[in-house]
């Protein structure tokens, strides 16, 4: 087995066991929607949410709303191996990357197939007035939408992948060389007879 495929699987692997693993023991160890383990006073803590519907909530009332999610989930999955499948042996990085993703896409699927909805637990919030205040001022709340391990891994996954795009892709260079090599004229050919 070469290294990518080791990376991929180890990323992969760990990333589902963490999320579910941290869902449960949230799951046995706090109240629904009551209980709360402050973590940083007025900025992190880990309480027990079930979120319905997708990012932010979205579609927690649309009645297909699993269908749409199991297509997602099924859409990636087939969109993440294919990039897998067309990486270099030794590229770790997007072996890491595409591990990530597709960790965090397994996780969430797993709780909406057994449950009908995901279970977040990490909260992001301020109870600094003036923070506070400017906050729900500008967005109408104190606090980012609860989440898990899952989307976490999602969220980092896709940020490197797009880190890798923009930064580090060379493909689109390659391209452009190849087409000044085929323009060019062969070594020793004089330019002025064509």
């Amino acid at each position: 087995m070469n290294r990518r495929n080791i990376v991929f699987l180890i990323v992969c692997v760990l990333g589902v066991l963490i999320d579910q693993g941290t869902k449960w023991w949230v799951v046995e160890n706090i109240a629904l929607a009551t209980g709360e383990i402050v973590l940083i006073d007025n900025f992190l803590s880990i309480v027990h949410a079930q979120n319905p519907g997708a990012a932010f909530g979205m579609l927690r009332n649309f009645e297909y709303r699993h269908l749409v999610f199991l297509a997602f989930t099924a859409i990636a999955v087939g969109v993440i191996v294919d990039l897998f499948r067309k990486l270099p042996p030794e590229d770790w990085f997007m072996s890491t990357t595409l591990g990530l993703i597709l960790s965090g896409a397994v996780g969430n699927a797993i709780d909406r197939a057994r449950m009908r909805y995901v279970t977040d637990f990490i909260r992001v919030y301020t109870d600094q007035p003036e923070a506070k205040a400017w906050l729900i001022d500008t967005f109408g709340t104190h606090e980012w939408p609860s989440f898990n391990i899952a989307d976490a891994n999602l969220v980092v996954g896709v940020i490197l992948f797009m880190i890798y795009q923009f930064f580090f892709d060379n493909s689109g260079d390659l391209t452009e060389s190849a087409l000044e090599d085929d323009a060019a004229p062969p070594a020793g050919a004089d330019p002025s007879q064509g």
